[in-house]
């Protein structure tokens, strides 16, 4: 698959949310169309908001955040915003992908769209590293349930950097450098599967080959990067299977993994900040990060 991003600059638009001020940065030229008329849901563009690290406690470390929502809808304040404010908080500066959706009806938008949306940002990111005082060797992802799944693609199904093509963008590898997934969806088929997320993301009757492909656990490969996954065991919604099947391909390419299963907890619990167990994972991920020297 071959995907173009055009070269490109835009105005910031500043607001504030989390009571951190963010940056609102659209993934593609005004030029070029990315949503459906008539499709209410996704009436913008796919865009990003940035959210600094405090000036005192950056790191140099960056980490894209992919809200949950089952491909039809963005928690994207608790499984969001939300996030942003405790990784800035300890050092790191995040963005918060804004992609595009689908619906029941399938009006709305599937495969690749979503992929795209992921791997531009990264590019993005990278090709402005410079602009924003960003390191573009030290940008990770971050993703929950089917924002999980998005970011799981992103880990496992990189665009390689083409150093001498003209868009920024793509002179620069979509993969990122460690991966944070938290009850993600990784099967889109067998037992374990998250049916919701299947059709919302490749529609009512997919091709077998392709729901195989992107049942991300069979995409781990040596290039993978590290992982740290959270799930629960009482996640009736997207079952544990899910993390582990992951887990257990990391482990047979020698990835550095670390897996957390809870005994409780059920899904979509974001930072967990009334769970004096559950909220443990946010520090836990912190060292994991500081393990791996970010």
């Amino acid at each position: 698959m071959h995907l173009i991003l055009k070269s490109f600059r835009f105005l910031p638009v500043l607001f504030m949310a989390s009571s951190i001020l963010a940056q609102k940065i659209p993934l593609y030229p005004v030029t070029e169309k990315t949503t459906i008329d008539g499709f209410e849901k996704d009436k913008e563009p796919p865009y990003l908001e940035f959210f600094r690290a405090l000036p005192d406690s950056a790191k140099g470390t960056t980490i894209l955040v992919c809200p949950g929502g089952g491909y039809s809808h963005l928690a994207d304040q608790h499984e969001g915003r939300d996030v942003a404010a405790f990784y800035t908080q300890h050092g790191y500066d995040v963005f918060v992908l804004h992609y595009r959706l689908n619906a029941p009806d399938q009006r709305g938008h599937r495969f690749p769209d979503q992929y795209r949306d992921v791997t531009t940002a990264l590019r993005v990111i990278k090709s402005r590293a410079k602009e924003w005082k960003l390191n573009p060797e030290r940008i990770g992802i971050l993703g929950f349930s089917a924002g999980g799944h998005l970011a799981s693609m992103a880990t496992t199904m990189h665009l390689p950097a083409v150093k001498k093509a003209k868009s920024p963008g793509e002179q620069y590898s979509s993969r990122p450098a460690f991966s944070i997934l938290i009850y993600p969806v990784i099967a889109l088929s067998g037992a374990a599967a998250h049916r919701g997320s299947c059709e919302m993301l490749l529609g009512k009757n997919p091709d077998d080959a392709l729901v195989d492909s992107l049942s991300t656990y069979n995409r781990v490969n040596a290039h993978t990067p590290p992982t740290f996954l959270v799930h629960s065991t009482d996640d009736e919604v997207v079952p544990p299977e899910n993390s582990v099947l992951f887990y257990e391909a990391l482990r047979r390419y020698r990835i550095p993994a670390s897996l957390h299963v809870y005994d409780h907890g059920g899904h979509g619990y974001g930072m967990a900040p009334k769970d004096p167990t559950l909220n443990t994972w946010p520090d836990l991920s912190l060292a994991w990060l500081k393990k791996l020297g970010y």
